[in-house]
């Protein structure tokens, strides 16, 4: 009864609402009732949206997305943004998400061209279409802070889909979906942008970067593009190859490219890929440069200058450069070129390298092309070597050039041959804004008689002159590397010391004429100074050893240098003297070093090091390869963290006494190629008793002493390469990583021993290498 009268009431209601009015007389119950059908679905319309014509690749992307998203979830509210570079298919696939999923959810909206609309009619317009799409609302907003509280109040309540697609500001993501209380449980955000940090801004952590087509993938959506098919003669296949490599993996260059070349030769073909990789096709060109646009003035500069000279460069020396360009800043302008996607740091081991993708290169050079598309001269940045020519051998430079960098292709046949420059030497006179002069090969007819006074970096080996000009006087330089020069001295002194007082980096590797460095006192910002394999170089300035801010001092293979200058260098971080053959006393030391960890004197003639080496209180790598096996001397102030590589250099001599200073806490020790004898092998072990890590790698003895079992400490042996190595009488009893590469001499009982004994007790935590174990 209960039941009953509900349905009573519910039909009363029903029956008061206005609607639709039936005229049995005029019309057909079933054309009456389409009608409402059709006003309906106008009104609750779920067609799916237009994906792609050729889906390519997309499936896999699609599966990747859902992992990150829970779709039965209708508890909480999940934001995720999909993010990656123009043209790679962002809004492609936020469309294919929407069309799996958009049935589970009562309310949906995808607001397409977000960066664009918002531009050319207001947020307030975005805001009235979610309210329009989700919940039928047809409301006119007068400004964004009205907007706000309605989205909130109408879908609070509604399980949405919203799909924002192509947002550039932070804004846009403030006034459309401020946060997750705007919606109701199972609600789902789905944001595209090229900007990573407007995402972390925006606190939204689930994301998915959208990678590149990958080859195959190319290759089928190129076919389908130009030939309407996938069955492609072979004739075709390196043409294809070459379209491929140009597209560098992006959907739309492809999509852009391939009708282009549809119903083409091959001779065709090369001829517009030519004409692309010279000039980028526009309609790529625009899209590519939506990031370029958002970009700061400043931030504009550093991609230009990434784009156009330093893909692929190690990431700090693109910041030194960078830095003596845009100041101090040049961290936070890296980053914000990061975060938007138009570079990437590629981080291997101890090294960083700044890239891009091939397209957003082209896109930045061809901006600066564009600056003065048939005047070079006329441009901010050259690059192109047949430019940089004709604007020194036609004198056609202007003071618009900040940065030249010269590198000719080099041909195997042309090795020797390198094309030289025909100038008169005053062509640099006229760019009186030039910043950064590179030259990286190539030679020059005669020396210049003029470099501006602006440059901040410099780089010119080979530089075709004994001399600088003398009326050069740089005072903004900050790097300068001139190797291969002609210079026969080095000196700053007198008139010139107040020239280069803002000079960070000096480098003059391989000058072969250069037999003395004078004083050096006029660069007391210097960090960084290098002279490696100046091979006639026979004495060093004292004055080198009070300059107070250097960094590193490299003076590798400087094979006739009998003596360094006493150093009192309070930043020194890392000091480099191997091969110089002649060196017999290491350079005294006045006072603490604290900063120097690093000391390379690998193949020279020291004999021993001076009690003054105990200045050195944080040194934590130390090489001292000789040519004459020498014993260590007790003066190496030993701690926890040093690592001693003594590779060939360690030989006991008769009746050596250990002070008591050598039971150390060094932790690290390393013995390769140094074909100790046993009896010295047990001393040093001795010496160093509580040592953690021992490499006695490239070693010819042929037994691996029972004294081993006393190395308490020791968690790590490398014996690589001791190829004679048969019998191994002892273990160290804590050992947990052993490596025995290339030991084929090895003994069936020491290896059935290490297999059987060490193994059992290490194998949770270690990685070891057999020979002929499988």
């Amino acid at each position: 009864m209960e039941r009953l009268k509900n349905w009573k009431l519910a039909l009363n209601q029903v029956a008061n609402l206005s609607g639709y009015h039936f005229n049995i007389r005029n019309e057909y119950e079933y054309e009456f009732i389409g009608k409402i059908v059709q006003e309906v679905s106008n009104k609750i319309y779920r067609g799916p949206l237009h994906v792609a014509h050729y889906p390519v690749g997309l499936e896999s992307r699609l599966l990747q997305l859902m992992s990150r998203l829970d779709v039965e979830s209708d508890h909480g509210i999940q934001m995720l943004g999909i993010y990656g570079i123009g043209g790679l298919g962002k809004s492609t696939l936020a469309r294919a998400v929407y069309n799996l999923i958009a049935d589970r959810f009562e309310c949906l909206c995808f607001l397409h061209n977000v960066r664009e609309n918002s531009a050319k009619h207001g947020l307030e317009q975005l805001q009235e279409k979610i309210l329009s799409k989700t919940v039928d609302l047809d409301i006119k907003i007068g400004d964004v802070s009205e907007g706000i509280p309605i989205i909130k109040q109408r879908l609070q309540r509604k399980k949405v889909l919203l799909i924002l697609d192509d947002v550039d500001k932070l804004k846009q993501l403030q006034v459309m979906a401020g946060g997750l209380d705007w919606f109701g449980p199972g609600s789902i955000v789905i944001i595209t942008t090229r900007d990573q940090h407007l995402l972390a801004s925006h606190g939204i952590y689930k994301k998915y970067q959208v990678q590149a087509l990958n080859k195959k993938e190319s290759l089928e959506l190129l076919s389908w593009k130009a030939f309407k098919h996938t069955a492609v003669a072979s004739s075709y296949d390196d043409i294809l190859d070459h379209a491929i490599a140009y597209a560098s993996g992006l959907p739309l260059v492809l999509e852009v490219l391939g009708p282009n070349l549809f119903g083409k030769n091959i001779e065709e073909w090369k001829s517009i890929l030519h004409m692309y990789e010279r000039i980028p096709n526009r309609e790529v060109q625009k899209k590519l440069k939506v990031s370029f646009d958002a970009l700061e003035e400043d931030e504009q500069g550093v991609f230009l200058d990434i784009a156009y000279f330093f893909k692929g460069y190690d990431l700090r020396e693109v910041k030194d450069i960078l830095c003596a360009h845009h100041g101090q800043c040049i961290d936070y302008l890296i980053g914000v070129l990061v975060e938007k996607n138009l570079i990437k740091i590629i981080h291997l081991d101890s090294h960083a390298t700044v890239t891009l993708h091939d397209l957003i290169e082209d896109m930045g050079k061809e901006i600066v092309r564009q600056e003065s598309p048939k005047k070079p001269g006329k441009r901010s940045r050259l690059w192109f070597y047949e430019d940089i020519v004709k604007v020194f051998e036609e004198n056609l430079g202007t003071s618009q050039i900040e940065i030249i960098y010269l590198k000719f292709p080099l041909f195997e046949e042309e090795v020797d041959n390198e094309e030289e420059v025909e100038w008169k030497g005053d062509e640099l006179k006229k760019m009186k804004n030039l910043k950064t002069l590179i030259i990286k090969n190539g030679r020059f007819s005669r020396a210049p008689e003029q470099l501006p006074n602006s440059l901040r970096v410099l780089e010119w080996p080979g530089y075709p002159s004994k001399y600088m000009p003398c009326d050069f006087c740089p005072k903004k330089l900050s790097i300068c590397k001139l190797s291969e020069n002609g210079f026969t001295s080095f000196e700053l002194s007198g008139s010139l010391k107040k020239r280069f007082l803002h000079l960070k980096k000096l480098n003059i590797d391989n000058s072969g004429c250069i037999t003395q460095i004078l004083d050096v006192s006029g660069l007391p910002n210097l960090e960084e100074f290098s002279f490696r394999k100046c091979e006639n170089l026979v004495t060093v300035h004292d004055s080198i050893g009070f300059l107070n801010k250097l960094k590193i001092l490299d003076a590798f293979g400087c094979s006739k240098l009998k003596s360094f200058p006493p150093l009192k260098l309070t930043s020194l971080e890392e000091l480099e003297l191997s091969y110089c053959k002649s060196l017999e006393n290491f350079p005294e030391i006045l006072g603490k070093m604290e900063n120097l960890t690093d000391i390379f004197f690998v193949d020279t003639s020291i004999q021993e090091l001076p009690f003054s080496f105990q200045n050195l209180t944080r040194l934590r790598n130390l090489r001292l390869w000789v040519r004459e096996k020498r014993i260590l001397q007790n003066n190496i102030p030993m701690k926890p963290k040093l690592l001693i590589d003594a590779s060939g250099c360690l030989s006991p001599k008769p009746n050596d006494k250990l002070s008591s200073r050598v039971s150390s806490n060094l932790q690290t020790l390393g013995l390769p190629q140094c074909n100790p004898s046993n009896e010295f092998l047990s001393l040093i072990l001795t010496w160093f008793a509580n040592v953690e890590y021992v490499d006695l790698s490239g070693n010819n003895f042929t037994t691996l002493l029972k004294c081993l079992e006393e190395c308490c400490f020791v968690i790590s042996l490398n014996l690589n390469g001791c190829k004679y190595l048969r019998e191994i009488h002892g273990i160290p009893p804590k050992l947990k990583r052993l490596s025995a590469l290339q030991c084929k001499s090895l003994t069936a009982m020491s290896r059935s021993m290490l297999l059987n004994q060490v193994l059992f007790f290490i194998l949770p935590v270690f990685y070891c290498i057999f020979p002929s174990i499988q």
